[in-house]
């Protein structure tokens, strides 16, 4: 399926989570232009993200590393120039790299090798790139529980401005339109932020779903969950709240999902104005998925293993590619690089564990042994790793005001809560391994929304201990790469001459 010249469009909202789009079954959310993409490309119905919280996600995207292979486990450790990566093989071949959105993937160094000048932003730019023109409030006093739930408004006071999503994809669709994107094959990587929490959006997706004609939530208090359940609606004061504040969260990250869609739309639009649909593929997915009030919970956490967390969209269309096509069999996000790699006509140079899904865009099915695996947490003898540091984190660790601060105190409290985590799902059976709190095993047939946790219960004692031995190996056989170049000989010799 390899064009010549192959463009690539990289379409990731961060915290865009699967279930929550029309083309991956939901009842009431309208998303036609991404609907529209999986009619005509291909879609991938369980993909599932290598660790719950962007920065460690976007490291295994672009290496095809799970997190224990090289450290990346936290939001503050980035890829660095000893390490491969996608974008850095492409642009040895030639590909100009137009990044519109936020970075949390390389550090300094690195995003200068890959971008250039352009990888320096003003600092008003660098606001933009999260708040957009977006003039939004709090509407709840400190006092309210309402406070931390992340539920916005848009500011009535203010011009009511633009998200951060349509100024990059206006950016997006200048280069589309320019010279520059007929000189050389291109990528446009388009990481933006909605919908991320805070929830808010301008009208009319604000108020597009009416909280009450949804699905129900997932129910929250549930036996057998993770001591971060409890803590989180403790400290965000979620456990305190009365109305139907959740729901309506819910209600507006689906309206976030739509004003995404809308916007997509935009993009689509200058592909094809610009006659570039042949020579283009198209892939949208995310980091990860968030709460939006499942479970009485908001946003999402470290090592947080359900579903609406690890399961995101995955969407490509690709010229050749088989149109409609439904991969159901699972695959695993940072199968993307050597996917990539291989439409481009290239490959990596280090070893790495992801697998091509160009046999899938083709119209193949995928693996139905296949298990996937994601990764979270952080042990408690690894202090720099959690967030709330006071001086690292000064802007929410020590202020009050931060949507944000809770998160702080809860991980520099309450430790456990955070522990080290590993996940593995098969189609069947899901597994979450803790080193400090509770263990979970889900029977996906006969629970798919994860509610009963069936770890202790005997009559699953001979999967739980299948699962273990196969995670255990897992482990084994990837818990390091070693370099494909050879050292010379281990001893120098001295010249005689």
């Amino acid at each position: 399926m390899t064009v010549r010249n192959m463009n690539f469009v990289f379409f990731f909202p961060d915290e865009m989570r699967a279930e929550s789009l029309g083309c991956y079954g939901h009842p009431a959310v309208k998303t036609p232009n991404l609907d529209r993409l999986a009619e005509e490309g291909v879609r991938f119905d369980q993909c599932h993200v290598q660790n719950p919280v962007c920065s460690p996600s976007r490291c295994s995207l672009m290496t095809g590393l799970y997190p224990h292979s090289s450290g990346h486990r936290t939001l503050w450790h980035l890829l660095r120039p000893h390490e491969p990566s996608l974008f850095r093989y492409l642009k040895e071949q030639g590909y100009r790299i137009k990044w519109f959105g936020k970075n949390h993937l390389y550090n300094d160094e690195y995003l200068q090798e890959i971008l250039g000048d352009e990888a320096y932003l003003t600092a008003e730019d660098k606001r933009k790139s999260f708040q957009g023109d977006l003039a939004v409030r709090n509407p709840y006093d400190p006092e309210d529980p309402r406070y931390y739930s992340f539920l916005l408004e848009t500011d009535s006071n203010q011009p009511q401005g633009r998200t951060e999503t349509e100024l990059h994809i206006e950016k997006a669709i200048r280069f589309l339109n320019s010279d520059e994107a007929k000189e050389q094959p291109f990528i446009v990587f388009l990481p933006t932020l909605m919908p991320h929490a805070p929830y808010v959006v301008p009208e009319p997706y604000y108020s597009m779903y009416d909280p009450n004609q949804l699905p129900p939530l997932r129910p929250e208090g549930l036996p057998g969950k993770p001591s971060y359940h409890a803590l989180i609606r403790s400290y965000r004061r979620l456990d305190q709240i009365k109305d139907d504040t959740l729901k309506k969260i819910q209600a507006v990250y689906l309206g976030m999902i739509s004003h995404v869609d809308a916007v997509f739309g935009d993009l689509m639009k200058a592909i094809a104005d610009n006659g570039l649909d042949d020579s283009t593929t198209v892939i949208v997915s995310s980091d990860h998925g968030d709460y939006a009030g499942d479970y009485g919970l908001v946003e999402k956490w470290p090592n947080g293993m359900e579903d609406c967390l690890t399961r995101v969209p995955l969407i490509i269309r690709s010229p050749g590619c088989k149109s409609g096509h439904v991969v159901r069999e699972q695959v695993e996000l940072f199968d993307v690089m050597p996917t990539v790699l291989e439409l481009a006509g290239t490959q990596a140079a280090h070893d790495h564990f992801a697998r091509s899904l160009v046999p899938q865009l083709a119209g193949e099915a995928g693996d139905p042994q296949r298990a996937v695996f994601a990764e979270g947490g952080y042990n408690k003898r690894e202090p720099h790793c959690f967030e709330g540091d006071p001086v690292r984190d000064a802007w929410f660790a020590n202020n009050p005001a931060s949507y944000y601060w809770p998160k702080a105190r809860q991980q520099q409290e309450h430790p456990d809560s955070v522990c080290r985590t590993t996940m593995m799902r098969t189609r069947q059976y899901k597994l979450i391994r803790r080193t400090d709190d509770v263990n979970e095993l889900y029977d996906l047939e006969q629970d798919p929304l994860e509610l009963h946790n069936v770890y202790d219960h005997p009559e699953y004692s001979e999967i739980r201990r299948e699962m273990e031995r196969r995670m255990l190996e897992w482990y084994l056989e990837t818990s390091d790469v070693v370099p494909r170049n050879s050292d010379p000989g281990m001893f120098l010799t001295k010249s005689t001459d």
